[in-house]
């Protein structure tokens, strides 16, 4: 049996970036054609002239928070005049509505997703198959089965797989024992915590659970201390990253080595607030255009911070690999009763191309901030200084006193607005 999914994990970076770049126009032809939020997006762009990652980035990246506006605005009549109802349930960004859509589920805010019935409409097989699960197991899922597609997620990619569920969803924890102990599955879908909380009610009942011997996790971390726990046990665990917008991202394989980015999007490493990619290695906001003709998301920003690692990963698969999930790329502070927003320090760059890197710290008591611009300056004087200070007053609205550092010495974390303010 393959050590892949698919062949085309193995393929060529070559090989598959030329794949990808020429499903592009097609699928944002299709999207603009079927999602006027899409269209909207691409509004003087030819689709056919789409042809590389720089032509990409040409198109404005749309961020979570401005999908939950667009939905809200046309649910409560603000926009969307002449759309289908279901055009304006989701904001204008999705391609099929009812009877197309299998389900429809609701994230916070709250923002609706269709699940259409394509197989493995999440893409998660791939990640299930990376992690030791095989055709003919059963696997035990206790994701919840109710208003998030978590649950879903991996039911419909074991069913893809070849696969047995079992919905255990969420709670009732002793009766997760005894059901794991009747069935004895192979496999384990959820989180690390609830397998953790599980497998620790079994010691107290005096229940062994031996038939568990593989997991995937997903929607919280799983550290190098909670993956031993869990191989101390015989089981062992492995990591998936998605979202309920975007299905599987990335996802961890024997390697034990970053995440592989799924075969079926365009990802990329932008510096928050901007559409600007950042070089390898550096710290930047996850940035993902899919190839999902159901849900056509376009350069869409997931709000997440991680990085391109160099390399290709020791399992054999080929794609790029990122580090996970780093923190939020959304740092956006409220200083003196004024916003300052993560783009508001792009465009500080922008305006001064001398400034390699830039910080904005807030520090002092709420009520007496205080704004320090540190920058980067291989080379400075006066001048320098007080042209950036101006550059900040214009777009900021608010006073901000500019530290010159070293080239280098700023943090690879992604922070562009740092909040060290005490609210005591």
């Amino acid at each position: 049996m393959s050590n892949y999914y698919e062949d085309r994990e193995a393929a060529s970076e070559a090989e598959r970036e030329q794949d990808l770049l020429a499903r592009l126009p097609d699928a944002l032809r299709r999207a603009r054609e079927r999602a006027p939020a899409i269209a909207q997006q691409l509004q003087g762009l030819d689709p056919a002239a789409v042809h590389s990652r720089g032509d990409l980035e040409q198109i404005p990246v749309i961020r979570k928070s401005e999908l939950l506006q667009a939905q809200l605005a046309m649910r409560q009549g603000k926009a969307g005049q002449g759309l289908s109802p279901v055009s304006r349930l989701f904001g204008g960004f999705s391609a099929i509505g009812w009877g197309e859509a299998a389900r429809v589920f609701a994230s916070p805010g709250p923002i609706y997703e269709p699940e259409s019935r394509r197989k493995d409409y999440w893409g998660f097989a791939r990640s299930l198959y990376a992690a030791g699960f095989r055709p003919g197991e059963l696997v035990y899922n206790c994701f919840s089965y109710h208003f998030t597609p978590a649950g879903s997620m991996m039911e419909t990619a074991a069913h893809a797989l070849g696969c047995t569920v079992f919905p255990g969803g969420v709670g009732q924890t002793e009766q997760q024992v005894q059901a794991i102990a009747d069935l004895a599955p192979t496999g384990y879908t959820g989180t690390p915590s609830f397998l953790k909380i599980i497998l620790e009610k079994a010691d107290e009942m005096g229940v062994a659970l031996p038939s568990l011997k593989r997991a995937l996790f997903s929607g919280e971390a799983f550290p190098p201390s909670l993956c031993k726990w869990f191989a101390d046990r015989g089981i062992d665990g492995y990591q998936a990253y998605g979202s309920a917008d975007l299905g599987m991202m990335a996802y961890e394989t024997p390697a034990r080595e970053g995440l592989v980015v799924n075969e079926d999007i365009i990802l990329e490493i932008v510096r928050p607030g901007t559409g600007q990619p950042v070089a390898e290695g550096e710290v930047g906001e996850v940035v993902v255009t899919t190839l999902n003709p159901d849900y056509p998301l376009v350069r869409f920003g997931t709000g997440d911070l991680s990085a391109l690692m160099p390399g290709r990963s020791p399992c054999g698969r080929s794609n790029m690999r990122i580090r996970g999930w780093l923190g939020r790329a959304d740092q956006t502070t409220k200083v003196r009763g004024m916003f300052v927003h993560p783009a508001q320090v792009a465009n500080v760059l922008q305006r001064h191309p001398e400034v390699r890197k830039a910080r904005l710290v807030v520090s002092g008591k709420v009520g007496s901030d205080v704004m320090v611009l540190k920058a980067e300056l291989a080379q400075h004087d006066q001048d320098t200084l007080t042209r950036l200070a101006d550059s900040v007053r214009e777009l900021t609205k608010l006073r901000a006193d500019i530290e010159p550092v070293t080239p280098g010495s700023l943090p690879n974390d992604g922070k562009v607005i740092d909040d060290i303010r005490s609210y005591e």
